[in-house]
Formats: C-alpha cells, structure tokens, sequence
C-alpha cells in the first residue's frame, strides 16, 4: 500500500438498545469488544480512530496510539452521518470502517482486502463486503472523497446505509465461508452465546 494510505474508523456511538448495555464494553473472551475491534485495527492501519459521545468510557480499554474523534451529530443518527462526521476529520485516501463489535474480526482477511484497494478504479467510493442479505458496510473500506456524495444522501435526508450504497459506485469483496465469520456482529444478548 506505498501510495494508498488508509486510516481507521471505529463506532462506538451507538445506543446499543438492543444489546440493553454498552456494546463497546461488553466482554467477549476476556476483552471488551471495542479493546478487541481496536487490537485488529492497529494491527492493519497506523491510524485509528474511535468515533464517539463517550471518550472517556473507553480511554482506559484502548491502547494509547488509538485517538478519540468526537460526534458532531445528535446520538441516533446512525453509522452512515457517524461514517461522515468520521471523513471530515481523517486526512486519508480511505478509511476502514469497523462497527465496535466483530469479535471476530482477523487482521489477516482485513489486511489481504486492503492489499486489493491499489487496484480500485479512481470511481469507486466504497470497497464492501457482500452477502445474499446486502452489503456489510460496518466492514468496509470508503474513499475520503465519498464525502461528497454522503452528505448530498444525507441532506436529503437519507440514513440507510444500503440505500446509499446502492446509489454509488461500489466494489463487492466476496465472501468465502471461511471469511463470512468476521462480520458476526453482537446485537443482542443472545449473539453473545453463540
């Protein structure tokens, strides 16, 4: 990735109201999920960022290099106006877009992707995984310059991340069994038994 920098985007900013508790914090094999969705990230990008109302909820579960970017939008909006608020402030050609609760997120699969972003056509906006049930945009790589085209969705009042998606240039990563894995995400206590 010489020319191709790629920065980092964790949300933590969610209600998690399905969940009844924080999310983030939620532990999963002895670490909270966002300490583990953190872990990963670093390990993948030299830049990583935590989206947040709460920082200092989570200073003490993530390591020193991850740095803290605050909402500029009322708690509720949703990832796509977090994934905004998130491109206005990273100076970077992409960022990876993670929700704070994929443990089973491996650094190997997000690696081998963004070994594969160099080969993008310059039209492409977001790079995404992809399953019979639609995109899986909190595991997705978005151009900064995708910023114009959300906050055109988004003024328009737009919020579905599929909707946008399906309304822009995107390129599909395709899903072996063995990768589908990492996008299990924890929503409800009983994702937490599985």
């Amino acid at each position: 990735m010489s020319n191709t920098t790629i920065a980092a985007l964790i949300l933590a900013g969610g209600k998690s109201s399905r969940m009844g508790q924080d999310k983030a914090q939620i532990h999963w094999e002895g670490k909270p999920l966002l300490t583990r969705v953190c872990e990963v990230a670093t390990e993948c990008c030299s830049s990583v960022y935590v989206l947040t109302s709460w920082p200092e909820r989570y200073q003490e579960i993530v390591s020193e290099q991850v740095q803290f970017l605050p909402e500029s939008s009322p708690i509720g909006q949703g990832p796509l106006v977090a994934l905004t608020d998130g491109l206005t402030q990273i100076d970077a050609e992409w960022v990876l877009l993670l929700a704070c609760d994929l443990p089973q997120l491996q650094p190997e699969i997000l690696q081998r992707w963004m070994s594969q972003l160099t080969d993008v056509s310059e039209s492409i906006l977001a790079v995404v995984p992809c399953q019979d049930s639609g995109w899986e945009p909190l595991c997705g790589f978005y151009r900064r310059t995708a910023l114009t085209a959300l906050q055109g969705f988004i003024t328009q009042g737009g919020r579905s991340f599929q909707a946008w998606l399906s309304q822009v240039p995107v390129h599909p990563l395709t899903l072996e069994a063995t990768t589908a894995a990492i996008l299990f995400n924890c929503n409800t206590p009983a994702d937490l038994q599985q």
